[in-house]
């Protein structure tokens, strides 16, 4: 597969793919250069979609979905696949033993650069377009792009806590220059550019349903509190949470009253969903095409399902087979036996055997499976690779998560009244006890919630990251500290750059 790095800074990137069955459906305009083009409302629009276009990707050099890696760098899941040498940056993840050249990380860095270098031309664009374009379309797009390439340098600092910050075009002669900056200046462009769309009146609180998958004042809001609650800046929890309050109070969402539906691909941005990374199966892909975003579908939904999975009579019969990776781990099994998200979040493998069904068992298998983001038979793609063409989309930011971010923002900052209140909205929903425990009690009881409502969704990793964590529950796995909270940097872009991008600590 062909590598794309940093280089892509300079590319003049378009594309016309579109975000999913609603929105951003556009039919191919052919080949026009960048200089003539960018000149009416249709043609900035598609340069908006090029951007909404990378959220989608994950076979960007290799199987490269974070939702799946970054579950199994965590404790609620392994690596999985068929062997030990089915994917080795999987594995790598998992046991914590990424080197520069082994791991995922070149095709995530390339993946949200390419989706920045979008992001920086488009908003040049719309900074010099004609007087005919009218306002209120140059307002809202422009806080979309600010709000995409916020997210991308967001998922950056998370993953290699010193990326290179760049917010223009870089021309070629330049590309040996770009400089990494500290996470903090990183973070300080992402509060800017998510603080600028949160400031637009242009921006709407809501969409039509043609319009399914564009930016929000929600969304914006949502993910502003939780950059600003990953930093752990006790100082500013008290900001944090009245970020967070504002969506909670603004009457636009709400948990949904069967935590089974949340992740039902029939209720797709329900009153729960905040933020989603929309998936389809328009493009019919196969793999001779889906590296770069030419497929629109899913790829986490193989990877977890269970491998060579032949259903019996009802047992499973609405599951289709999968790859076998990110086998849930015994300790998450162990920790959700007795809650009532079990049956929604995992799947019990050997419940299905003992009714007849059958699977084949490999890597690191421990017969439980991820339930979230399962194949559905139903739902399998009638054309191209169904491997490739899953239509499930990803749930960024839910309401419940919002929920929890904001009692963990108010614990933090001593408002334990009303970080018990929001706590108890999420566990009331499945029927769940009160808490009443307060002070560092109740804080650890909001972590514990976090893992029960969102195992499986990728956010355990950098919860135990950021929360000090991750030696206690992920040191037995491997993890170092001082070292394994980021990624290396791809080797390939230190070589690029004749040494003038450092690599991490310890690696």
């Amino acid at each position: 597969m062909k590598r794309t790095y940093i280089i892509a800074f300079i590319l003049v990137v378009f594309s016309t793919f579109s975000c999913n069955d609603d929105f951003l459906t556009l039919e191919p305009k052919g080949t026009a250069l960048e200089t003539n083009f960018y000149r009416t409302e249709e043609e900035l629009y598609q340069g908006i979609v090029s951007v909404y276009d990378v959220l989608q990707w994950g076979g960007r050099n290799g199987w490269t979905m974070q939702l799946g890696l970054m579950n199994a760098a965590s404790d609620d899941c392994l690596a999985g696949g068929s062997d030990a040498s089915d994917q080795p940056s999987w594995v790598a993840m998992d046991n914590f033993t990424v080197t520069p050249s082994l791991g995922p990380q070149a095709g995530i860095w390339s993946k949200y650069y390419a989706g920045i270098a979008r992001a920086n031309l488009v908003l040049e664009k719309l900074a010099g377009a004609s007087e005919n374009i009218k306002k209120p379309f140059i307002n809202r797009a422009t806080a979309e792009v600010k709000f995409l390439r916020a997210y991308y340098y967001f998922e950056l600092v998370r993953l290699f806590g010193r990326p290179v910050l760049t917010l223009e075009r870089i021309n070629p002669d330049g590309i040996n220059a770009q400089k990494q900056v500290t996470s903090a200046e990183v973070y300080a462009q992402i509060e800017a550019d998510l603080r600028d769309a949160y400031n637009t009146f242009d921006l709407p609180t809501s969409v039509p349903l043609s319009e399914t998958g564009r930016v929000t004042l929600g969304a914006v809001t949502s993910l502003l509190g939780k950059v600003i609650l990953y930093q752990n800046d006790p100082a500013r929890m008290a900001e944090a949470a009245t970020l967070l309050e504002e969506v909670i109070s603004s009457g636009l969402y709400a948990l949904e009253t069967d935590y089974g539906q949340i992740f039902n691909p029939a209720n797709e941005w329900g009153v729960e969903s905040i933020f989603e990374i929309n998936h389809s199966e328009n493009q019919r892909g196969g793999y001779g095409n889906f590296g770069n975003g030419e497929t629109e579908g899913n790829y986490n939904i193989q990877f977890f399902g269970m491998r060579d999975f032949i259903p019996s009579g009802t047992a499973g019969s609405i599951f289709a087979a999968g790859w076998g990776f990110c086998p849930v781990s015994e300790s998450l099994v162990e920790f959700m036996k007795n809650d009532p998200r079990f049956a929604h979040t995992i799947i019990d493998g050997k419940a299905l055997t003992a009714s007849g069904a059958s699977y084949s068992t490999g890597y690191q298998n421990t017969d439980y499976f991820i339930r979230k983001y399962c194949p559905i038979e139903s739902l399998r793609a009638g054309d191209g690779e169904p491997a490739l063409n899953w239509r499930m989309n990803e749930k960024v930011i839910r309401y419940a998560d919002v929920l929890l971010m904001c009692a963990e923002a108010h614990a933090l900052s001593g408002n334990d009244a009303r970080a018990r209140t929001l706590t108890n909205r999420v566990r009331s929903r499945v029927g769940l006890q009160p808490l009443n425990s307060s002070g560092t009690a109740l804080l650890d009881a909001i972590y514990r919630e976090r893992r029960m409502e969102l195992a499986t969704e990728g956010h355990r990793f950098f919860d135990l990251v950021r929360s000090g964590r991750a030696v206690e529950f992920l040191g037995p796995l491997g993890f170092t500290a001082n070292k394994n909270e980021v990624l290396p940097l791809p080797q390939v872009e230190i070589d690029i750059s004749n040494g003038v991008i450092k690599q991490n600590n310890n690696y």
